[in-house]
């Protein structure tokens, strides 16, 4: 008979779906008896009421565990439990995004204009650097025109654990918007001081766990979203989209040249829509061309990658499949891969502090 030490071992590791740390490390492994007729009956505890994801837990459960499980129960964990998990977990990740000491890279998307496909760039750059097995969070911070879950795939809103906002993932990316709020048939009429505190809510009260990355998708133009931002997050790095044709680039620079006012630095820019390949296998550049390296060169910046278009990006952003899923190894496919390398490459500037003198 297989012991109930190593069937705790065993599935210590299994990750807890919403907060996506070990079961053990948790402590979400509540009872394990082996007196059951039959097999092995586990009861974890869960930390929410009415858990999304209790089914894959189960079967993830099951294909961990040595020998037959007969059954997989599930407590709801009291507040006191719910609360000490939360402060070990907490203090476990360290600063909050966008404070003093955290580690997370801020990589902001930007553009001058809507229409170039900043939120498609936003999202496959995040599911690009969590399939190169980085830990990756996105903000959807276009409050108007938000369009990251669908994009994604993400069926079920965040839950809150111990006064913790927990953003839902899919692959392998903690995504927060808007979209979780809104009800389909209403608009979101705020003025600036609303915009301001939704960003605020976005970056403090959700809990992150500290990624390497978090990826920023800002609404097009440099208004109240992108001021708000800029105050949270003023060392953030920054990637500008354009298209190929002049006035876009004419006006993505003005999205650059506002990242240099609040203290954030351009690390490149990304050409969208470049060209199109027929079924005659020749290009067609249909928003013409060149748009994207002059921007770069003028802003002394590297171009990341060109993403032509393609179907099947267009027809996964709605179905919430990312162009890995619906296109792998195809040309948009490299180039992300390519603005991810970009990306990695762009390390942040070391400050020095203009008091602190070594002797």
């Amino acid at each position: 008979m297989v012991s109930a030490e190593s069937i705790r071992t065993a599935i210590e590791a299994v990750p807890e779906p919403l907060l996506g740390r070990p079961l053990g490390e948790l402590g979400l492994i509540a009872d394990i008896d082996q007196g059951i007729l039959g097999g092995t009956k586990i009861r974890l505890l869960t930390p929410v009421p009415h858990h999304p994801h209790l089914a894959a837990l189960d079967e993830a459960v099951r294909e961990a565990a040595p020998g037959r499980v007969a059954a997989v129960d599930f407590d709801i964990m009291s507040d006191e439990q719910r609360k000490a998990m939360m402060d070990t977990v907490r203090a476990s990740a360290g600063p909050t995004v966008g404070q003093p000491g955290s580690a997370t890279r801020v990589v902001a998307v930007s553009s001058g204009k809507g229409g170039v496909g900043k939120s498609s760039v936003s999202s496959n750059l995040a599911v690009t650097l969590a399939r190169r097995g980085h830990s990756v969070g996105l903000v959807d911070a276009d409050i108007w025109g938000f369009s990251i879950p669908r994009m994604l795939g993400i069926e079920h809103p965040p839950v809150v654990i111990d006064e913790s906002i927990i953003p839902p993932q899919r692959y392998g990316v903690r995504a927060m918007s808007m979209d979780y709020f809104v009800p389909e048939d209403k608009a979101v009429v705020w003025r600036g001081p609303m915009l301001h505190k939704a960003i605020e809510q976005f970056l403090q009260d959700v809990f992150w766990d500290s990624p390497e990355y978090l990826i920023v998708d800002l609404p097009p133009g440099t208004g109240d979203i992108s001021i708000s931002m800029s105050q949270f997050l003023p060392r953030a790095q920054v990637v500008v989209v354009t298209t190929p044709q002049p006035t876009a680039q004419r006006v993505a620079r003005r999205a650059a040249l506002m990242a240099a006012e609040v203290d954030q630095v351009v690390i490149g820019v990304v050409e969208n829509m470049s060209w199109f390949t027929g079924d005659d296998g020749k290009r067609y550049e249909i928003f013409g061309a060149g748009g994207g390296e002059s921007l770069a060169d003028e802003l002394g910046v590297p171009l990341l990658a060109r993403v032509p278009l393609l179907v099947s990006m267009r027809s996964g952003a709605d179905t919430g499949e990312p162009v890995s899923v619906v296109a792998p190894g195809s040309e948009v496919d490299t180039a992300f891969e390519e603005i991810a390398t970009g990306v990695e490459a762009a390390k942040p500037r070391v400050r020095m502090h203009p008091d602190l003198v070594i002797k």
